[in-house]
């Protein structure tokens, strides 16, 4: 698919939407840089250990046609060469591979950053039954014909870079017939060196053509319409109707623990109707009164009768009562400037007269 199909969805994606497109593996990733930088990184190991091999396959055939030849092939000598064998195509080989595997690895962190998801091997069945949309994917998307424009265009670069090389050393193919086995194999591997090169600079062209469309065509994929992005800030901030629920839930715990506390008062100050604020001051807990509920209308008569059941002395006082309740939160201390007018009260009660 190419660019957005769906004219609503207009908005850039958010943070929260490309997270999730990496869970499922959906990432921006050109599939062509990968191929060239690893058919780069071939052509440069070669070229870097040229002569390594030079030495290595000169003592390959030298120890095969003076030693290798006169050896009484038995159980255990082809067992030696076997495993001679093996050593020497490991040496050879696993340089280019580990190089090679290493550019890969490298190209691929490059793109997408460190990924691991086993998301997109999972079986999608019902895209395997839906067989006229494969078809239509496989053969009619726009995306099918990008591709087959691609390597169309990979099979020209490496069909000229052939024919130009050939054209360039024309004038050098005649001397080749007096030229020793060294030189003509010097001539070949040089001349196929530049063909290599020839071909991979319109391929890495092309493979960095395709990485900026395909960054380009998955910002297009993960656009969000103006509601998507609506609802996933709700979703973030909070639905007001769930927080509204979570609110109520927060103030009848309180409410409930606040009931709990009022027991531990040593006095309920309240505004005959409306106010009740029950105060408990204990040295060795706060070096001030401190607010252990409080409440008005209902909960001020619920408080009350708290009190009562508790045999929690209750004293009237309109402005205490109100300034308590507007001022001091449940499980702070009172400021200064009430100090006095509680410490009359407190004063009044049996178990602070001594003190």
């Amino acid at each position: 698919m190419i660019g957005q199909d769906d004219p609503s969805k207009t908005e850039k994606a958010s943070e929260k939407r490309r997270e999730k497109q990496r869970e499922d593996g959906n990432v921006a990733k050109g599939q062509e840089i990968s191929k060239v930088m690893v058919l780069l990184a071939g052509v440069i190991a070669m070229r870097v250990m040229i002569n390594f091999y030079h030495s290595e396959f000169i003592e390959i055939y030298r120890w095969t046609f003076t030693e290798a030849i006169y050896w009484d092939v038995d159980k255990n000598s082809a067992y030696t060469l076997f495993t001679w064998g093996i050593h020497r195509m490991a040496i050879l080989a696993m340089p280019i591979l580990l190089f090679v595997a290493f550019m890969a690895w490298l190209t691929g962190r490059l793109q997408v950053g460190s990924l691991w998801t086993m998301k997109p091997m999972t079986p999608k069945f019902a895209k395997m039954f839906n067989l006229v949309n494969g078809l239509k994917k496989m053969f009619l998307s726009p995306e099918t014909v990008i591709n087959l424009g691609k390597s169309i265009l990979q099979a020209v670069a490496v069909g000229i870079a052939p024919y130009i090389v050939i054209k360039q050393e024309l004038p050098n193919l005649l001397p080749l017939f007096h030229a020793s086995t060294y030189g003509v194999i010097v001539f070949i591997l040089s001349a196929g060196y530049k063909m290599t090169c020839y071909a991979l600079i319109p391929m890495l062209i092309i493979a960095i053509a395709d990485l900026v469309y395909q960054r380009w065509n998955y910002e297009e994929q993960i656009k969000m319409s103006k509601d998507e992005v609506q609802d996933e800030r709700k979703q973030m901030e909070g639905d007001p109707k769930v927080k509204m629920q979570q609110r109520n839930k927060m103030m009848e715990m309180m409410t409930s623990r606040m009931f709990q506390d009022i027991p531990k008062a040593d006095v309920v100050i309240t505004n005959p109707t409306h106010y009740a604020v029950a105060l408990q001051y204990d040295p060795l807990v706060a070096p001030a009164p401190l607010v252990l509920a409080k409440g008005m209308n209902k909960v001020a008569e619920r408080i009350k009768e708290v009190a009562r059941e508790n045999n929690i002395p209750l004293q009237q006082n309109v402005p205490l009562a109100q300034a308590l309740y507007k001022q001091v939160e449940i499980g702070e201390t009172i400021p200064e400037e009430l100090f006095q007018a509680v410490a009359a009260i407190l004063a009044k009660l049996e178990r602070f007269k001594n003190r």
